[in-house]
């Protein structure tokens, strides 16, 4: 099973938050808990910024046994198509950019499911993607 990972829970990880953020010895257990997991270039690069040498980020990435999965053609279609209609329908009150979009378009289109803490954006936009909250459990 594929799971996309959101860039907010690689900063749980790397930046050690307290609230949701596992403490280091836990850390290697991410990739054995969500099976194959993957990130689409948006959260390669949202995470990247965390870093002050590539290779250290790419090492860290490959402790966790994370890889980048390039998005499809299909899935950036269907991350247009969302975000216009998000935004022709109001927009939700919420400030949304593109790329949040394409990490649900692309979990939605070439995974399993989107390991996020942000689960009422990515479940109103994007009927039937499987949503887990590691915070949950």
């Amino acid at each position: 099973m594929i799971t996309a990972v959101d860039a907010r829970v690689l900063f749980d990880v790397f930046l050690a938050d307290p609230t949701h953020g596992r403490p280091p010895p836990k850390r290697s257990g991410l990739a054995c808990r969500w099976a194959a997991l993957v990130v689409c270039e948006v959260v390669w690069a949202e995470t990247a910024a965390v870093f002050d040498e590539e290779e250290n980020f790419v090492e860290r990435m490959g402790r966790l046994a994370i890889r980048l999965m390039p998005s499809t053609m299909g899935a950036l279609w269907l991350a247009g198509q969302r975000w216009r209609a998000f935004w022709a329908g109001g927009g939700g009150g919420r400030d949304r950019v593109v790329a949040d979009f394409m990490i649900a378009a692309h979990a939605s289109k070439q995974c399993h499911r989107l390991l996020t803490r942000d689960r009422g954006f990515a479940r109103a936009c994007f009927d039937g993607l499987v949503l887990i909250d590691p915070s949950r459990g």
